[in-house]
This record gives C-alpha cells, structure tokens and sequence, in this order.
C-alpha cells in the first residue's frame, strides 16, 4: 500500500482551526460580555439632528418658557403638556415628529450618558415608568411644562425636586 497523500493547504487549516475549538469555546464562555450602563449603541448612531437644529431647539423652547400649561395642549395659543412642548419645538426647528407620549419618548432617538448632553436633547423622568419629560437647554438646565395650573418654565436638573428623580437622556 503506497504511503498517504501530504495534506493539502486546505486540509492542514481545517485541523488546525479543529485543535483551536476547545480553547476558543473556553475563553468565550469563561469571559462576561462587555456591560454599559444604558445600552447605548456601540458605535453610537449618528444624530438625526444637526447642531444648529439642536441650538434652535434649545432656543425655541426658552423662547416658550411662561406659556401656560394644558393636559393635551400643543401650541404656543392654547398652551402645552410636556410632550406637547416637545412635539411643537421639534417640528418647528428641526422638522421632526416626536411621538406623542413621554412613554413613547422614552424611546425615541437613542440613550446617551448624562456627561454628553448637549443642547436639543431631550430629559426623560420616571425610570422604566416614564412620568414627565423636557428640552435640555444647556448648563444642567431644562425646558418643561411641569404641571396643571402651571406654565412652561426652566429648571435645574440638580435642583432639590428633580436631582432626586430618575432621568435618562436621548438624543433624537
């Protein structure tokens, strides 16, 4: 019986990548997956927005601040709810339909962390039961129409009240 054929190249790379299958199935069940704290997607997606339209958000919606509150209202006449608020800003200044809801808002755009607010971005507070959301403006501050009786004001998210509130952050 002649001696066996020499392997050919293809041959040796398939025993190869066999005799490294232990060790690789190993390491990847012995390694925890890599955690983020908000899921932000990784790389992060690109903003829809501009920075000037994120600007002209911020500006717009300081330019509201004293308008009076309404449950459902979403124009500057007959007043705002919060979600109202930001459905009219963006529309306005960016040409985008925010969906209706802070609930809905809580998914819109994408998480990002609280060190890369900027401008235009919106803050949502309630955790995994959204309750209320805003503009940030910049400066650790937001636009927002807080409640019945109200009107639209500017706050602080450091202050006594909304430091104490769960918040995230997204950026349409």
């Amino acid at each position: 019986m002649p001696p066996p054929a020499p392997p050919t190249a293809s041959q040796r790379e398939r025993r190869r990548l066999l005799a490294l299958t232990p060790a690789l199935l190993l390491a990847a069940c012995s390694s925890a997956p890599p955690q983020r704290s908000t899921g932000t997607p990784w790389p992060p997606l690109p903003s829809r927005l501009t920075h000037e339209q994120a600007s002209d958000i911020a500006i717009h919606a300081l330019g509201l601040v004293g308008t009076p509150y309404r449950y459902g209202g979403n124009t500057p006449e007959g007043g705002f709810d919060c979600s109202g608020l930001i459905g009219y800003v963006y529309r306005s200044r960016a040409g985008v339909a925010p969906p209706r809801t802070v609930a809905q808002l809580s998914d819109f755009g994408q998480p990002i962390e609280d060190g890369e607010l900027r401008s235009g971005d919106l803050v949502v507070f309630g955790g995994r039961r959204p309750t209320h959301a805003g503009i940030y403006v910049g400066q650790g501050r937001f636009v927002h129409a807080p409640s019945t009786g109200g009107e639209v004001r500017l706050d602080r998210l450091d202050g006594p009240y909304w430091s104490r509130q769960a918040v995230a952050f997204r950026r349409p």
